[in-house]
């Protein structure tokens, strides 16, 4: 028997950021599958080479389709490591809320973990209050309909997000990001997650303590607020933990996998 049929084979479904793309995974791809397993990684609407405009989307819900999409067509038997990283979290959440059959555990990257007690948004607004004014000075921020659309330029991708990223990387990602948005306007007039569904899945936190786009104190009081209980830290890792520490991450995910398998 070969050693690859030996293997606990699991399915890693990846979830990028807003302005980002399927392509902000390619690091941790290969390692995954050279350890056996599949992944699935996309692009959300309106990112990476999806097709739609960010103007033409509209709620959060149409902005997480090829996510939603995705679990919808999946076998009834089969579950997925559900991985979310920054807004990427948001859309777990709301594919945990409507496919908790459907998702062994969700990890939360560095990324905002929504509870159950308040309006998806809550801790997006919670974020806005504790960032100080002027922090996100140069990022570009601009009203389309009932969203406001979000752009980061070369100066925030390298203060804030890439800073300990190598600097191909950063390079990628001012070629690569698109407008986006957080949708926090519709999100703030949607239902809290359930705790029968949502909240009834596992929950796993990275947290990546040298991020300074969702700071430390920030990931840990959100940990301490969505009563997340397994908690795994990258060191020396900026925002983009899978670019800058990809076997770090990859080491992690595998544990992850392993524990609830």
């Amino acid at each position: 028997m070969g050693s690859e049929n030996c293997i606990d084979k699991k399915h890693y479904v990846l979830v990028h950021g807003v302005c980002h793309g399927a392509w902000c995974w390619y690091k941790l791809r290969p390692r995954l599958e050279s350890a056996g397993h599949k992944v699935t990684d996309f692009d959300l609407a309106a990112s990476g080479i999806n097709m739609k405009k960010i103007d033409d989307v509209d709620t959060f819900s149409q902005y997480s389709e090829p996510l939603l999409q995705f679990l919808d067509t999946m076998p009834q038997n089969e579950k997925v490591i559900l991985v979310g990283h920054s807004l990427g979290g948001i859309n777990i959440a709301l594919a945990m809320d409507i496919f908790p059959e459907k998702v062994g555990v969700g990890v939360f990257l560095s990324a905002f973990v929504p509870d159950t007690e308040h309006k998806p948004s809550y801790v997006l607004e919670k974020h806005s209050e504790i960032t100080p004014s002027g922090e996100w000075w140069d990022t570009e921020f601009s009203p389309c309909g009932n969203k406001t659309i979000i752009f980061f330029t070369p100066e925030i991708l390298s203060k804030k997000l890439y800073q300990l990223s190598p600097i191909e990387d950063l390079g990628l990602a001012k070629t690569l990001i698109r407008p986006g948005s957080s949708f926090i306007e519709d999100l703030a007039e949607q239902k809290n997650f359930s705790k029968e569904k949502y909240g009834s899945v596992p929950r796993v936190y990275i947290v990546c303590n040298e991020d300074l786009g969702i700071p430390l104190n920030f990931q840990r009081w959100m940990i301490q607020n969505a009563g997340i209980n397994d908690i795994q830290e990258i060191k020396n890792a900026d925002h983009m933990a899978m670019l800058c520490k990809p076997q770090e991450l990859c080491d992690s995910l595998l544990q992850i996998a392993t524990k609830y398998s």
